[in-house]
């Protein structure tokens, strides 16, 4: 058997860690990260040119089954491994590490509607971590912002005001206490990636009563097997074998 395993995240990471080499697995990365953390095992690097490129890839590599272990919100590879995969009748799965409790947080429904409520609410120093690509709604906005991402965003998206900090999880909550207090932050704008590297700082905003923007994910495909444990998406492949 042969498996896609649809990577980019430390859960696709650890499942392939688990298959490798008893299941013939490739990785496939996105390719929008320089210097990505690498799996074990076979790696492909870079897009498949939508639906249709997807699934002349799958049906020319003899794929047997993909497992989608992309991050929650790259929602059009989701999408797109869901259509293939119906097309070509081939199993398909998708691990996806549980939600945050949202909490006290503000829940909005896209990266432009935490602009609007940070405008609403007169935010002035923004913890901005919606990675490099939700930066680009807060362009025109009038609070400084702190924006932390693994790569630097357009230049052009940036707002005004900013201090851009670039790095990658874990981490740890000290760490996040520290940088509120001295950037002075009086709200947290992210997306509900889950998961623990990034956990620490919505209970260092919790611990300083800094308000939380959050982005919800966005909805699964209808009719997707989903699971939230590596364990759980192992014994999915095995039961196929």
């Amino acid at each position: 058997m042969r498996v896609l395993l649809l990577g980019g995240t430390s859960e696709a990471r650890a499942l392939a860690k688990n298959l490798h080499p008893q299941v013939d697995i490739v990785s496939s990365l996105a390719g929008r990260v320089p210097d990505p953390a690498l799996p074990v095992g076979p790696v492909r690097v870079g897009g498949f040119g939508g639906v249709d490129g997807l699934t002349r890839w799958l049906r020319d590599e003899r794929i047997d089954a993909v497992v989608d272990a992309t991050h929650p919100f790259a929602a059009t590879m989701t999408a797109h491994a869901a259509e293939a995969c119906s097309e070509l009748r081939i199993p398909h799965l998708v691990l996806a590490r549980p939600a945050w409790a949202p909490g006290d947080a503000i829940v909005v429904a896209s990266d432009v509607e935490a602009a609007e409520t940070v405008a609403a609410q007169a935010y002035s120093r923004v913890f901005l971590t919606t990675g490099r690509s939700g930066v680009h709604a807060f362009t025109d906005s009038d609070a400084w912002f702190l924006i932390r991402a693994v790569t630097a965003p357009d230049p052009a998206a940036l707002p005004r005001r900013h201090q851009l900090v670039l790095s990658r999880g874990p981490y740890r909550y000290d760490g996040e206490l520290a940088l509120l207090r001295e950037h002075r932050i009086d709200a947290l704008v992210t997306k509900n990636s889950g998961g623990a590297m990034t956990r620490a700082k919505l209970d260092a905003a919790a611990a300083l009563d800094i308000p939380v923007v959050m982005v919800a994910r966005p909805p699964l495909p209808a009719g997707v097997a989903a699971v939230g444990t590596v364990d759980e998406a192992a014994d999915w492949v095995a039961r196929l074998g």
